[in-house]
């Protein structure tokens, strides 16, 4: 996938659904000025084009002048905005508050307070079902406005009330913005640093996390306050890698949805990440019940109509429900079953490629080709494994280091052993110029350096060796980061037993299911 600059107007064209572009045409014909006629022969010739190529657009449109290009491009973006509006109104809250801002701000231009009064107080009602704090704000000072220019008589003690709901919608706001500040920038912290690495970085993120946590509200959180802290919480967890806590924080999450059922279509992508991560917090601990449970609930949700009529909640709910349906095969062990969502997902990337952004490519390319290493394709592995070294992107410095250290592990597996030296010596470089060297990596490294002058066979016992000093670490907090991005503990035993790592995996998977069995027997 290229890594360059996208023309916004050519993006914006190129997700366009056949039904919006046919109203887009009905709503230009309305007028049939020549500014409009050549903003319909743009609008054709990017509809046609693959990539965005300027000097091809004017040596193909000769009607279209290069002076002109940039007006007729941003008049077209603008006209493409106000035909979907159209469109969209019926589907978003936040559209709707925005129209009845502007009949109220009409009336009151008329002359019509007591009109224009009413309108707010319909807004507002309408607003706090909806927990729409910033629309009540802006109709609880525009309220103030009007009593402070105008004599209303619109009711007793209406200074005092106002001047009372306007510190409380402040006061909310104002919580709803450390809590959502916070959630936003320890979700930046994971995707510039991934995982806490080691203890200074554990250290620095809880001096991060109790420096801006909000205060506690006297009279308690509502639907907004209550979201943000459940996610800083999951956040926090997910990054120190407390497993048990992040899932406790994620199910918060989801549950909140479920107690404000109403803003499920409000906030539908908060719902679709929330679920995302309530599936991510059962595969870490590796609970298959849960995530089973969970996947379902997700998948029901993803057919419905909130999702499927509205492009963003569509292309998020696949990226999510693809990885945990990628995940799923992790957990089981059915890594070769797994490959048959390769197409699939290939051709939604492809079609999705304008609207998603890099980490999610990156994320999938790894999960891709730990299906293939799984399944014992190491060339395939490789393939997906090249695609993230070579994208020179500065996000998720851990991804860039394991998709090294599995590339790495691919090629010893190929037996390129010529390769192997100078590949060692590569990725040792790259993760420690990281930070990113954990004891087990570095025992991992200690092996691999010595397996390249190892007879076969004596390679068999420096595997169990390898395996008896890392195995300790499988629960180690600091060694977890490690483990969940490649299971080196299957991969080892597999070499030992001489099987394929996806049946260790199964065994295992089947082992925890008998266990669970017997626990809810007891």
């Amino acid at each position: 996938m290229p890594n360059k600059q996208i023309d916004a107007l050519f993006q914006l064209i190129k997700t366009l659904e056949k039904s919006e572009k046919r109203n887009f045409k009905l709503y230009v014909t309305r007028n049939t000025g020549a500014d409009n006629l050549k903003v319909t022969e743009l609008f054709d010739a990017l509809d046609k084009m693959t990539e965005y190529d300027e000097a091809l657009l004017l040596k193909k449109n000769p009607g279209i002048k290069k002076a002109q290009l940039s007006n007729l491009k941003a008049h077209l973006y603008r006209l493409i905005l106000s035909s979907l509006r159209l469109i969209r109104d019926e589907h978003n809250i936040d559209i709707q508050l925005h129209e009845q801002m502007g009949y109220a701000r009409i009336l009151y231009n008329k002359g019509l307070y007591l009109q224009s009064l009413k309108i707010l107080d319909k807004l507002k009602d309408q607003a706090r079902q909806h927990n729409q704090v910033t629309f009540i704000m802006q109709a609880v000072f525009f309220e103030k406005k009007i009593e402070a220019l105008h004599i209303t008589r619109s009711s007793e003690n209406r200074a005092a009330s106002l001047v009372t709901e306007s510190e409380q919608v402040t006061g909310r706001l104002e919580r709803i913005n450390d809590s959502s500040s916070l959630s936003l920038l320890l979700y930046d912290w994971y995707i510039r640093h991934g995982h806490a690495r080691n203890k200074q970085d554990e250290a620095e993120l809880d001096r991060f996390f109790e420096q801006h946590m909000p205060a506690e509200p006297a009279q308690g959180r509502g639907f907004y306050e209550t979201l943000y802290i459940s996610q800083s919480y999951s956040w926090y967890a997910f990054i120190r890698q407390d497993f048990l806590m992040y899932y406790r924080y994620s199910q918060k999450w989801v549950d909140t949805f479920h107690k404000y059922p109403e803003m499920i279509k409000v906030e539908t992508l908060q719902y679709i990440k929330g679920l995302h991560n309530l599936l991510s917090a059962h595969f870490d601990l590796r609970n298959e019940t849960g995530f089973s449970r969970a996947l379902q609930l997700f998948e029901e949700f993803e057919r419905t109509d909130v999702v499927q009529t509205n492009d963003n909640n569509r292309i998020q709910a696949f990226v999510y429900l693809q990885l945990a349906r990628i995940n799923q095969h992790f957990l089981t062990g059915t890594f070769t079953e797994g490959l048959q969502l390769v197409p699939y997902l290939e051709e939604k990337l492809e079609e999705y490629r304008l609207q998603l952004d890099r980490h999610r490519v990156l994320v999938f390319y790894y999960k891709v080709a730990c299906l293939y290493f799984g399944s014992g394709d190491n060339e395939k592995a490789i393939d997906y494994l090249q695609k993230i070294i070579n994208w020179k992107v500065d996000l998720r410095t851990d991804l860039q280091c394991y998709a090294r250290l599995l590339h790495l592990i691919a090629h010893y597996e190929l037996g390129n052993y010529e390769l192997l030296e100078y590949l060692i010596k590569s990725v040792y470089r790259f993760m420690a110029n990281m930070g990113s060297l954990s004891v087990v990596e570095e025992e991992m490294f200690r092996f691999l350096r010595k397996a390249l002058s190892l007879s076969p066979s004596s390679i068999k016992d420096e595997f169990r060796k390898l395996l008896e000093k890392i195995k300790p670490f499988e629960n180690d907090s600091r060694e977890t980061r490690t483990f969940s991005y490649l299971d080196v503990i299957s991969w080892l035993e597999s070499k030992i037993e001489n099987i394929p790592v996806q049946e260790v995996i199964r065994r295992k998977a089947g082992v925890n299911r008998r266990r669970k069995g017997e626990l809810d027997q007891s």
